[in-house]
């Protein structure tokens, strides 16, 4: 089968990178808050960056698995465990059926991600399965994820190709204070010298009106020409929208399609991941940029995501003659001054290897 929930946390939705081609009926894009960590939990577990994944906000839920397979969790640290030990971030991790995974605190970052080898078994709408909780659809019938709910596998996996490699570094998620770069307009033609200095100069605290679809902060008004009303037009992930009230609300992953307030900038698409992971309370700077340093800085993340995947889905290379002798040479070596993990030198002919060892643990087949 799969995952049963037994307990939904705070806010646990299925998404995968959004329901694209629909805004113009008026239909949200949705999708990941935290691209960056979704992209590499998938990669992780040899998914498509695009598949599904579960999207846990803050406290998390409790399932039990029914049906072995690989995962991985990203993104925020919320204290991830299988069975009550902590469960390995960022890293290609099996489970057993039987087994249960829940989260227990809040240790870093705010939004945590888990990848499933081969995908969920949950109905495509609309070319997504993204959940759109205010229209009420994709994901489990529109809603987050509650006790009782099922989800199956499509194809689950208990191995893949360079297994020892599905580990990546964790990033740093315990910043208070955040500067997040922008490229200026479509509207700030209306706004103010001074309000663009203001803007840009000052520092702005995120309030508690901060969910899936704006990021509201408060702190020094910016100023406009005329007001802060337009007639309305097109919103993308990541415009500052500044009402008349003067201060910055950045559009989230549930952002509307259109909107009749002026924008200001708009918080390049690398930076938005760190500004999903933030939490009420801490502090934002915003940071001019051009749009060229921007799209450098998108093709500089698309082409690591490239590498990536090809690293961890290439096979390996097959061992030469003298290298298959040098290994068989470590492995079956008198175990009395060999143990069965460690690196060895190994010498076939007068020619020297390095033999590394791993225990082979059967859950990591």
């Amino acid at each position: 089968m799969g995952i049963r929930i037994l307990n939904g946390g705070f806010l646990t939705t299925v998404q995968d990178m959004g329901r694209y081609g629909s805004q113009e009926t008026g239909m949200a894009v949705s999708g990941v808050m935290d691209t960056r960590a979704a992209a590499l939990a998938d990669i992780l577990v040899g998914n498509d960056e695009n598949e599904a994944v579960l999207e846990v906000t803050m406290m998390g839920p409790i399932m039990e698995f029914t049906e072995d397979e690989l995962i991985a969790v990203t993104g925020g640290d919320l204290g991830a465990k299988v069975d009550g030990n902590p469960l390995p971030r960022y890293e290609a991790v099996l489970i057993k059926a039987g087994q249960t995974v829940s989260f227990g605190g809040m240790y870093g970052g705010s939004r945590a991600y888990m990848a499933f080898a081969g995908g969920l078994d949950v109905p495509v709408v609309m070319g997504s399965r993204s959940t759109n909780l205010k229209a009420k659809i994709g994901g489990i019938e529109g809603r987050k994820l509650g006790a009782g709910d099922e989800i199956g596998f499509r194809s689950p996996k208990t191995w893949l190709p360079n297994m020892a490699a599905r580990k990546l570094l964790l990033p740093e998620l315990f910043s208070r204070e955040h500067t997040l770069r922008v490229v200026m307009g479509p509207q700030d033609d209306c706004f103010t010298e001074e309000g663009i200095s203001t803007f840009l100069g000052s520092a702005y605290t995120i309030s508690n009106e901060y969910d899936r679809m704006g990021c509201r902060m408060e702190g020094p008004v910016i100023a406009h020409k005329n007001g802060g009303d337009i007639i309305t037009d097109g919103i993308s992930f990541g415009a500052v929208q500044v009402p008349s009230h003067g201060n910055p609300i950045v559009m989230m992953a549930d952002h509307q399609t259109t909107g009749g307030y002026t924008k200001i900038a708009c918080v390049v698409s690398v930076d938005l991941p760190e500004l999903a992971q933030c939490m009420p309370g801490h502090t934002v700077r915003f940071k001019k940029i051009g749009i060229e340093e921007a799209q450098e800085l998108y093709c500089q993340w698309r082409d690591y995501l490239k590498r990536l995947e090809k690293e961890l889905n290439c096979p390996a290379e097959p061992a030469s003659e003298l290298q298959a002798v040098g290994l068989a040479a470590a492995v079956n070596e008198d175990r009395r001054y060999w143990g069965d993990h460690g690196t060895y030198r190994v010498v076939v002919n007068g020619t020297e290897f390095l033999v590394e060892l791993k225990r082979e643990i059967e859950q990591f087949r």
